[in-house]
């Protein structure tokens, strides 16, 4: 098979500064708008809700420790110890033997039938309990917490990094970058803007806009494929959120179908819970509007490299066959994601024995498929608005003018086709 020549599509420098200059008229309003309500969305700081306490808060003489298993075994409940001789019964449990870190005796440790169902103690894992030895004299004077997960997370952590960095390379630490920097925008910004009682469909919109602006620059750079791409997240987040807010509104979503929902609306009562819900639909659907639509700008450019000659419509036309397989693996990437988060849901709504209409109506279910539904729409509808944007800018910077070396090449619809050569 021999080799073939690409073409550079962007020759003309003064049409280049043109597509370029056009872009940016279209983005800079935008960007300012976002700098402009970030400013005055910040967190003031002034409005302080009702602090909720950690769930290790501990009273006086009580202790939150770490100890390791040393061994599990099946004994009479710790619990239960004695309940023969006063006319009750003793149960078996599972008991843990555990060192603690700061050094001394092990001790027993009576592991809750709930963990020991799920992912029962073996020797080696590090643990958190209280020790409520110093203020009762019960036959349990330890109690279970909770794992202690810090070195698996970490370990995880870094294997993706270098996982990212190693098939991306230097792109992929600009990503890991602009991620981190994105994260940090949501807690310094979002949540307490939030927390003040700002209004979350602002708040969420005016995220997004600025974690795609700096996101999408700081990973691909400064150039007309990468403001395509924004100008088309931009077009799909404000897709999602003009369904969003007719869907929550048309379906009576209140928000309030999980318990960390009510306590927050206790606690802050100024936060409206179905905005929050609009919010979070946003943030979710960021990052896969962000995956297809540079992945069409970019589709779009390198088909413009192989037959610049091409007309706008079999650009456009050979564009949308790419973005049509997208779309088709997508949905199924968003739907699929949501039904693993939701798994738990699914599997207790299965029990109920009542219709699967009602099922499927009832709060917590439309919570998530209106977010598989609005998330879905915003992303088919952001692809052919992507990549008629790149057409139009591959278009207007001009094609290549050199010609292939060795002979002609295609161009227009055959060079947009596969050869048999390519052909699986």
């Amino acid at each position: 098979m021999g080799g073939h020549h690409h073409a550079d599509v962007l020759v003309d420098p003064a049409r280049r500064r043109r597509a370029n200059l056009i872009l940016w008229i279209l983005l800079a309003p935008v960007g300012a708008l976002a700098f402009v309500a970030t400013l005055m969305l910040w967190p003031s700081g002034g409005i302080a809700p009702s602090p909720l306490n950690d769930v290790f808060d501990t009273a006086n003489g009580v202790e939150l420790s770490t100890g390791t298993v040393n061994r599990t075994v099946s004994e009479t409940c710790l619990s239960t110890q004695g309940m023969d001789e006063v006319g009750g019964k003793e149960l078996l449990c599972d008991i843990s033997y555990v060192m603690p870190e700061t050094g001394g005796a092990s001790f027993a440790l009576e592991v809750p039938p709930e963990t020991t169902q799920s992912r029962p103690l073996v020797a080696g894992d590090k643990i958190k309990y209280l020790d409520l030895s110093h203020t009762t004299d019960s036959s349990a004077p330890y109690v279970f917490v909770d794992f202690v997960r810090s070195t698996p997370l970490a370990l995880l952590g870094i294997a993706y990094a270098v996982v990212v960095c190693w098939v991306a390379r230097w792109r992929g630490l600009r990503a890991l970058a602009g991620l981190a920097g994105g994260l940090s925008f949501i807690v310094a910004f979002m949540i307490p803007a939030l927390l003040e009682g700002k209004s979350p469909m602002l708040v969420g919109l005016t995220t997004s806009t600025i974690v795609m602006f700096a996101a999408l620059y700081f990973a691909h750079g400064f150039s007309a494929r990468t403001s395509t791409a924004l100008l088309g997240t931009l077009f799909g987040l404000g897709v999602t959120a003009a369904i969003a807010v007719w869907a929550t509104d048309a379906a009576a979503l209140t928000g309030a179908t999980e318990d960390s929902a009510l306590t927050l609306s206790t606690v802050v009562p100024e936060l409206s819970l179905s905005g929050l819900l609009l919010c979070g639909l946003l943030i979710a659907g960021m990052g896969v509007l962000n995956d297809v639509t540079i992945t069409q700008s970019s589709a779009v450019w390198e088909l413009a490299e192989i037959a610049p000659h091409s007309s706008a419509k079999q650009l456009f036309t050979a564009g949308m066959r790419i973005g049509r397989d997208h779309i088709a693996s997508t949905v199924y990437t968003i739907a699929f994601a949501y039904a693993g988060a939701a798994l738990p849901i699914l599997v207790l709504v299965s029990l109920y024995d009542r219709p699967l209409v009602d099922t499927l109506t009832t709060g917590q279910m439309a919570e998530e498929i209106i977010r598989i539904l609005v998330g879905s729409i915003g992303l088919v509808l952001a692809i052919p608005v992507t990549t008629a944007i790149a057409v139009a800018v591959v278009k207007a910077t001009g094609p290549g003018a050199k010609a292939p070396e060795g002979g002609s090449k295609p161009s227009g619809r055959r060079a947009l086709q596969p050869t048999g050569s390519e052909v699986d």
